[in-house]
């Protein structure tokens, strides 16, 4: 099977897949205004995909990862669980119509970006094939060395430490390269080689600990990406494998994650011993979250589907973005202060020690009811779209929120160009994997400048200092030298008469 990354998905199956949820919900209750906007949501979503270019460009990524992850898997799983698409919601006909015309103002964003962003990519192809293995054990040493320098090294805020914490991608960098050096060198055999397996083993350890979803699922997320744009082919028993990985996944690593986090020290870890205590006891672990899901289904507002649903609660976030929206039409709206202190924040700390900084995600989750009055560090997501309703209203959706949504995708689309070619631009499909879907309007500022300069920072370290400490371990591997051709003329070169025959001497 090879493994897709489509530059556009056709209109036509998606027009009956649409279809056919809209007769399935119109079959189970729902309302028939939520039902056509959902169809209409799903049709407006997949053009504006396919007008970015699909999962060639970011912008592209971005919409199919906050369409599918934030509304349409959710759609489909209350489909499957036989439950009216518009139950568990506050306001389900305000909330769809939000939703639908922000899909409508990205799809603006994106025809805005296509008109002036720059054809040819600034940071372009900069590491080339010989050199690409050594980039990729140099970003690896580099990441160790880094993290080691973390644990070791107290940093505080606006240290050169903490600077380079929120740069480091080294990490993924090192398995992007890594799958694409051994994919082109291999011709298509192979997908991993040691320094990948490393760097995955390292990342996903360090989300075991810290008991992070996001953490262990980025190393599988850099790989099928990377194997996607190279147009990979996985054999029978690498599909298997890929599968019972995710069904292992998703039955008890995910309950892991979340009620492990009962158990975090203040470092946002947790003791060797408490980790591994969980990890030898996972049916254990996935039955208490399970009656703790229950229970926060009984309690506060959580939940889209009747029942917990374990990841799939994580799939989606109509919800939670619902019940702001909703909050924003019985209160009034927030106002933009949230945008312009994330553009305060742009503002280096060694610069400005003590800059305001403002948990939006804590504010508006205390708004809803999400968390207890004593809570004032927990952070919980919320959509660009649902948070730029909040923040300033209608206006929000067709002023802020694609003023916004431009920034973002001009500065990656002049950056990185056709992510097929720059291995930079998978780095930016992995960050909006968990971005695009959960982060908020004043987070999409932040990921248009800090995370394009950390975009920038990996593309120049792992384009010219990476190869040079990779070379230092593992030698100049990749340089070949090539061999001149025979020389069988010189230019201007005279040329002497053939040797005179016996008679012609005499």
């Amino acid at each position: 099977m090879r493994v897709p990354f489509p530059e556009s998905i056709p209109i036509v199956p998606v027009f009956f897949f649409a279809a056919t949820l809209l007769v399935i919900q119109l079959s189970q209750g729902t309302s028939p205004t939520f039902a056509l906007g959902c169809f209409f949501y799903i049709l407006v979503a997949t053009h504006a995909f396919n007008v970015a270019g699909g999962f060639t460009r970011t912008s592209g990524a971005f919409i199919f990862f906050n369409s599918v992850l934030g509304v349409i898997v959710g759609l489909c799983v209350k489909a499957y669980l036989d439950e009216p698409a518009d139950s568990n919601l506050f306001a389900p006909d305000l909330t769809i119509r939000v939703l639908l015309a922000g899909m409508c103002m990205m799809l603006v964003a994106v025809y805005l970006t296509k008109r002036f962003a720059p054809r040819r990519a600034l940071l372009g192809k900069m590491v080339t094939d010989a050199k690409m293995q050594t980039a990729t054990v140099g970003s690896l040493i580099a990441g160790l060395v880094l993290n080691i320098a973390f644990s070791l090294i107290p940093s505080g805020s606006g240290s050169v430490l903490s600077a380079l914490g929120q740069l480091n991608r080294f990490f993924p960098m090192a398995i992007v390269l890594g799958v694409i050096n051994t994919i082109r060198r291999s011709g298509g055999r192979r997908s991993v080689n040691l320094p990948v397996l490393l760097a995955g083993a390292i990342m996903f350890i360090i989300g075991v600990f810290g008991f992070s979803k996001e953490g262990m699922f980025a190393p599988f997320a850099c790989w099928v990406l990377a194997i996607a744009s190279q147009r990979y082919k996985l054999n029978r028993a690498q599909v298997a494998g890929a599968i019972l990985v995710t069904i292992f996944v998703f039955r008890y690593l995910v309950p892991y994650a979340q009620y492990g986090r009962n158990f975090r020290e203040e470092n946002g870890g947790a003791s060797v011993s408490t980790a591994i205590s969980l990890l030898s006891n996972l049916g254990y672990v996935r039955q208490q979250f399970l009656e703790t899901s229950a229970e926060s289904y009984d309690n506060r507002v959580l939940g889209y589907f009747n029942n917990p649903q374990g990841l799939f609660d994580r799939l989606q976030m109509i919800s939670v973005d619902d019940a702001l929206i909703n909050r924003t039409a019985e209160f009034g709206t927030f106002g933009l202060y949230p945008i312009f202190e994330a553009f305060e924040n742009l503002v280096p700390h060694f610069i400005w020690p003590n800059k305001p900084i403002l948990l939006s995600g804590n504010i508006y989750a205390h708004e809803v009811g999400l968390l207890g009055e004593q809570d004032e560090s927990t952070g919980v997501s919320f959509s660009s779209t649902s948070t730029a309703f909040h923040l300033a209203g209608w206006k929000g959706i067709f002023l802020l929120a694609p003023a916004i949504w431009f920034l973002l995708f001009f500065v990656f689309e002049s950056l990185c160009g056709d992510t097929r070619q720059s291995p930079w631009g998978l780095l930016v499909l992995v960050l909006y994997s968990h971005t695009a879907p959960e982060g908020d309007i004043g987070n999409m500022v932040y990921t248009a400048t800090y995370a394009a300069f950390g975009i920038v920072f990996a593309a120049v370290v792992g384009a010219y200092v990476a190869p040079l400490i990779g070379t230092l371990f593992i030698g100049p591997e990749g340089i070949e030298l090539r061999r001149g051709g025979s020389v069988r003329s010189i230019a201007g070169r005279l040329l002497l008469p053939p040797p005179a025959e016996p008679d012609q001497a005499r």
